[in-house]
């Protein structure tokens, strides 16, 4: 192990000249990093070999992410820089971004989730929590899985203001899947193109439903009460949507030879983010829909 360990401490010496990591915090960070990614695993009843953690590990990345917790500036000064994945933002714009649609109109907020954040990464939320950064265990991307935390936290937050179950702790960041590589760029704007026509052809009701349960976080029982429909509507109607979404856009795939077995990649990568633009579901028009029905919207 030691010898695997100073390969690969020198490897991201390379990538990382300006990050003076130490040897032997590096070594530190890497077997604790190794215990808690083989102790996730466990509590799932299954096992995680020294070999297959090396092997998925972003050693760089994780490189990185160990030197910011041990407060180099040189690592945060890379971190800054860094760019969200298949976009040429920044990091700290695509978290801006998130702030954006999950707290539509409200600039200040959006301003004060971003500021936080930086804070929470090297300090726990609560006395004896982990800092974020000391979570991330290097089995995915850094700067996509900062991203889904960032979303996941402040998720939580408004799921505990609504009287909801917040989302696991321990689930922060393990949502987030890499993207697909460079070459599977193709299938990134097919997809994207088929969910755009999927989304021309619905109808109003189907908008406002789709938009309070993805913009607003609202639960199927808020949906319905706002609506003044059945609850089981909402539950049906949904189905009909996320059935009648992925046939048309599997449909459209396979029409131009998509061999892949399913969706979730795409889902996972691409959807979110394609809803959340959607100018048909942004906070000004579902508001207006609901206007239009003498309701008025949530509170963001």
């Amino acid at each position: 192990m030691t010898t695997e360990c100073r390969l690969l401490y020198h490897f991201c010496r390379l990538r990382l000249p300006a990050v003076p990591l130490p040897l032997p915090v590096f070594e530190h960070h890497l077997h604790r990093t190794f215990q808690m990614a083989r102790g996730k695993r466990l509590a799932k009843g299954e096992t995680l070999a020294w070999e297959t953690f090396v092997e998925r590990l972003h050693v760089v990345d994780w490189f990185l992410a160990c030197a910011c917790l041990e407060g180099h500036p040189s690592a945060w000064e890379v971190l800054f820089a860094a760019r969200a994945n298949r976009t040429d933002c920044l990091l700290i714009d695509a978290l801006r971004l998130r702030a954006v649609r999950l707290f539509p109109r409200d600039r200040e907020r959006q301003e004060e989730a971003v500021a936080e954040f930086w804070g929470h990464l090297l300090v726990g939320e609560r006395e004896g929590s982990l800092p974020l950064l000391a979570r991330y265990d290097g089995q995915r991307p850094l700067v996509p899985w900062l991203i889904r935390v960032f979303q996941n936290k402040h998720l939580s937050e408004l799921r505990q203001r609504r009287g909801l179950q917040p989302l696991p702790e321990e689930e922060l960041g393990e949502r987030d899947l890499p993207s697909a590589n460079p070459g599977h760029e193709h299938w990134h704007d097919e997809f994207r193109h088929a969910a755009r026509e999927w989304l021309a052809g619905l109808s109003e009701q189907e908008i406002l439903i789709l938009g309070l349960r993805l913009r607003y976080r609202l639960s199927q029982r808020e949906t319905a009460h706002l609506l003044g429909i059945h609850e089981g509507n909402v539950s049906r109607q949904t189905a009909r949507l996320r059935d009648r979404c992925l046939e048309q856009i599997s449909e459209h795939l396979r029409a131009l030879g998509w061999m892949g077995e399913d969706l979730s990649v795409f889902v996972f990568t691409e959807m979110e983010s394609l809803l959340l633009d959607e100018p048909r579901l942004s906070a000004d028009r579902l508001a207006a829909l609901l206007a239009a029905r003498g309701k008025a919207p949530p509170e963001p």
